[in-house]
């Protein structure tokens, strides 16, 4: 009987020991978070910030806030929200993805994507006062990342189903003009079975002008209706320069400014003008005190400050050129875009660096630990300051209850 009493209290020790460091780890980390939520100069007093929320699971959403953070109106409705802009109407183009039984050559219930039109005044109390979509083989791998009105009317569309630029008639229901990505690439048998190229964004720089992004192969392209591909923007496909990227923003002839995706960063590229080649002429690792995590949109702002979605840090932030930070917010979980209203894609200048400037030091990435973070952002609502030392520390304590759990049956 007194062996089986020592199998209790050890057993109990470590269930006791695990419930311990999960508290202390996590208790510590929560107390001494910085602040996401700052509003340090009210450089524009007047102005909003629109945010496309992807969310994991079912929660997409278009959220618009007021200057100090403070949420004005929220619109959900959907598995996911993308990209986001403010019309001149007032009316809000959204590009989403959401489940239907209309599903054209697919079984229901399927995904269908496309735009909504939200108006957040409406009287009647329905928002979404209508939509454009389409039936595509899985949401993941097929989803519209950003479309645009086109001074014409029409829509432009970066689209992921059959990795394709188009313009699009509303009025007709009719493609007015395509490029298809199989131009340059080379495609699969069936690009709607695969996730070929993944672009996930198209804006227009000029007439008939477009700038184009191709995550899979770390690339930006310009293309010219007519012409086809007339510059690529890391021709190497460098992961050192831009890996996984979204959401660029044109600065004009010669300067871009990318959401570095996978190297957690944000990036400005300058031409090389005697090489032809693009470069890193600045860099942001760091916002705050705390890294970036995954951000998929930078913009260059009138006022020459940079607005940064920091996805998986679930926050949007204006920094001025040498990394102080003008404004954050803490948004719902993961946002893909925001957008400053009423300036929308309109831009500030490049930054005229000296060299290669940077902003604080690259998230390291843990073996393992990293991946199982990441993994789990994907599915639930984690907040910022959850970091791999949770996920090993959580990892350590299930040891000591399983093994604390074994202890104590042994011992009835």
């Amino acid at each position: 009987m007194r062996g089986n009493s020592d199998l209790s209290r050890r057993g109990l020790l470590l269930v006791l020991v695990g419930v311990l460091i999960v508290g202390s780890t996590f208790g510590a980390s929560w107390a001494l978070a910085p602040d996401v939520d700052r509003v340090e100069s009210q450089t524009d007093p007047n102005t909003t910030t629109l945010v496309g929320v992807q969310g994991p699971g079912w929660g997409g959403n278009v959220t618009s806030l007021d200057n100090n953070g403070t949420v004005q109106w929220s619109v959900g409705d959907a598995i996911s929200y993308q990209d986001v802009s403010q019309l001149d109407n007032g009316t809000v183009l959204a590009t989403f993805a959401d489940k239907y039984r209309r599903c054209g050559p697919y079984e229901p219930p399927c995904k269908r994507t496309g735009v909504r039109f939200i108006d957040p005044e409406a009287e009647d109390g329905d928002e979404i006062t209508s939509e454009w979509s389409y039936p595509v083989r899985t949401r993941k791998d097929s989803e519209v990342h950003d479309a645009e009105l086109l001074p014409s009317g029409e829509l432009l569309v970066a689209d992921m189903e059959y990795e394709s630029i188009f313009t699009y008639n509303l009025s007709t229901d009719e493609q007015t003009w395509v490029w298809n990505a199989s131009q340059r690439y080379d495609a699969p048998p069936d690009p709607t079975k695969t996730d070929w190229l993944h672009i996930n964004d198209v804006d227009r720089i000029g007439d008939g002008r477009y700038l184009v992004s191709v995550r899979n192969t770390n690339q930006l392209l310009i293309l010219e209706r007519g012409e086809g591909v007339v510059e690529v923007i890391n021709e190497d496909r460098d992961p050192s320069i831009l890996d996984s990227q979204h959401n660029p923003h044109w600065l004009g002839d010669g300067a871009v400014v990318v959401a570095d995706s996978e190297n957690d960063r944000v990036v400005e590229l300058h031409r090389n003008e005697s090489t032809g080649r693009w470069e890193v002429a600045w860099t942001v690792y760091e916002v705050g005190g705390i890294a970036l995590d995954w951000p998929r949109d930078a913009d260059r702002l009138p006022n020459g400050n940079t607005l940064i979605t920091d996805s998986r840090n679930n926050r949007v932030v204006e920094i001025t050129q040498n990394g102080s930070v003008v404004r954050s917010y803490d948004v719902p979980s993961l946002p893909y875009e925001a957008d400053r209203v009423p300036y929308g894609e309109s831009s500030g200048d490049p930054y005229g660096t000296q060299g290669h400037d940077v902003i604080g030091d690259r998230n390291l990435n843990v073996p393992v630990l990293t991946p199982l973070l990441t993994g789990v952002r994907h599915v639930v609502a984690l907040p910022f300051w959850v970091s791999e030392l949770h996920v090993l520390v959580t990892l350590v304590a299930a040891v000591l209850w399983i093994a604390g759990g074994l202890l104590l049956v042994l011992d009835r």
